[in-house]
């Protein structure tokens, strides 16, 4: 019988098992740069997205993410915000938000804080996926 608890040993149990798909959206380069890398060495098809509109594009386009992973600064603009609060509703969103100037919370939505560890957005990442249902 197998035993499977991480990402990878669901992977080697159930070698059909579609890989997690993971859109890590920011201006910022090396955020999505760092934190894709990181979680395709750990078996998720992690995809760079510049901004939310390039999200929506990627869905419209038939890609559909298991989890977003989101720059806050996105969340000032009130109408980027009501789109995002659609998708929070049907997946999960974590937000990596500004200590100083936070966004006002998303419903649904979990946060994590700046300065942040790229090893802390892995490990919250990973852990969001295996609670979700796949």
């Amino acid at each position: 019988m197998c035993n499977a608890a991480s990402l990878d040993a669901k992977r080697r149990c159930y070698p059909k098992l579609r890989m997690p798909v993971v859109f890590i959206v920011s201006g910022e380069w090396d955020l999505r740069g760092a934190v894709r890398a990181e979680l395709r060495e750990a078996g998720v098809d992690a995809l760079g997205m510049e901004t939310v509109e390039d999200m929506a594009k990627a869905i419209a386009g038939g890609i559909a993410p298991d989890l977003v992973l989101l720059d806050g600064s996105y969340l000032h603009n009130p109408q980027t915000r009501q789109a995002l609060q659609n998708i929070a509703a049907r997946l999960p969103l974590l937000v990596v938000d500004s200590r100083l100037h936070p966004a006002p919370a998303l419903p649904g939505a979990q946060i994590i804080l700046r300065p942040v560890q790229v090893k802390d957005i892995l490990a919250r990442v990973l852990a969001m996926l295996a609670r979700s249902p796949s």
